[in-house]
């Protein structure tokens, strides 16, 4: 029954997702570096770091793609789990930092700090990081949600507004009086949860919960998607005053919506720093928003595997392109963006599906018209002439 309900896609996917959790770091750490199954170690946090983008991807359409709500700061909510993580990663230095100060991390010591700043307390602990994690992009999307769908702030200005709000926190989180090392950001990282971060091991532990992250994120949007929810929120999109008038309260169902959203990006923030091993401001960048705009609508929006087909292969083709050719790498994602608006509208999933979609329509219409016209040749009266 729940088979039935989710549908065969979102299994599918969560099935690869589990495999790949186990799969390649059996292959990274089990088999020898001459086998030719073998995956190096170096391509297991970058295809880690690519997994983390497909979840981030995956909660901008939750939004963009359910809801016709074009956040283009989700690269905010992102960036703050990550900081969440980092500030728990650089508690855990502890005095193996370059000025052997046990409490204070090595860009305050050199910034003349003399205590600790009172919200930096709890992050030696990993629980209280990683509630943080959840709660600090979760209390943002809430409050920022609230009053913009309150005051039915929406389309184009609704974009700009995420726009600003994720270039404010990046002008914010650039000043070193802020205590989260400024230009720099965090680095340096040791380790995590007592295991050394630069372990291959370590590294595989973190790719396998990265998978597994994102088939929980998948079997949670699936549900939604496909519950009566699922369908107040498409009646939002498409019809909001309408919506309205027969008693919802649209509002409601984007906070809750956008709140899920910014939660999700954050936990996929966490899972990306241990494995690049930085966090800074550039996070916070407009440019990475859009990109996950670009990611969502290359594989397909509101497709569920869409976005996640999307971030793979944009990033991938990134890793290629920017060392191919550097210098070209934004005019070859600004022109994929350009092509699939013309001649993807709909995606890479969004086109087979409307393609299939369209082949079953015309099977079903050419078996209609033969059994209608087989009917017709077995009934006397209708073979018939009408002189007869």
């Amino acid at each position: 029954m729940i088979i039935r309900y989710l549908g065969a896609r979102v299994w599918i996917l969560v099935a690869a997702l589990v495999a790949a959790a186990i799969l390649v770091p059996l292959a990274n750490l089990a088999l020898p570096a001459n086998h030719p199954l073998h995956v190096p170690s170096y391509l297991v946090p970058l295809i880690g770091k690519y997994v983390c983008y497909a979840m981030l991807a995956l909660a901008l359409d939750l939004v963009w793609g359910h809801l016709g709500i074009l956040s283009l700061g989700h690269g905010a909510f992102f960036a703050l789990g990550g900081y969440a993580m980092g500030m728990y990663l650089m508690r855990q230095i502890g005095a193996r930092g370059v000025y052997g100060n046990p409490e204070l991390p090595d860009f305050m010591v050199f910034l003349n700090w003399q205590e600790l700043p009172w919200y930096w307390y709890g992050f030696d602990q990993f629980w209280f990081a990683a509630l943080m994690v959840m709660v600090v992009p979760g209390l943002l999307g809430f409050v920022f949600g609230y009053f913009a769908f309150r005051s039915r702030v929406t389309g184009v200005y609704l974009s700009i507004i995420t726009q600003a709000m994720t270039y404010a926190l990046l002008l914010a989180f650039f000043r070193n009086d802020m205590g989260f090392g400024g230009n720099n950001g965090l680095t340096d990282f040791k380790d995590i949860l007592g295991f050394p971060i630069q372990a291959d091991t370590t590294r595989a532990a973190l790719f396998a919960a990265s998978c597994i992250a994102l088939a929980l994120a998948v079997l949670c949007v699936g549900a939604i998607i496909r519950s009566k929810l699922g369908d107040l929120m498409i009646a939002v999109r498409d019809a909001e005053s309408r919506t309205r008038f027969i008693g919802w309260r649209p509002e409601y169902v984007k906070l809750f919506a956008f709140t899920l959203s910014a939660v999700m990006a954050g936990i996929a923030g966490a899972l990306y720093v241990p494995q690049v091993g930085i966090i800074n401001p550039g996070e916070f960048a407009p440019v990475n928003s859009i990109e996950i705009v670009v990611w969502a609508a290359v594989g397909g929006r509101g497709t569920l595997l869409g976005p996640v087909i999307g971030a793979l292969l944009v990033n991938y083709g990134k890793s290629v392109f920017t060392g191919l050719a550097p210098e070209y790498w934004l005019f070859v994602l600004g022109g994929l963006f350009v092509v699939v608006t013309i001649f993807l509208p709909r995606g890479i999933v969004g086109t087979i599906d409307h393609g299939w979609d369209a082949l079953k329509a015309r099977r079903r219409a050419k078996n209609r018209e033969k059994g209608e016209s087989e009917g017709t040749g077995n009934d006397p009266n209708l073979a018939a002439s009408p002189a007869e």
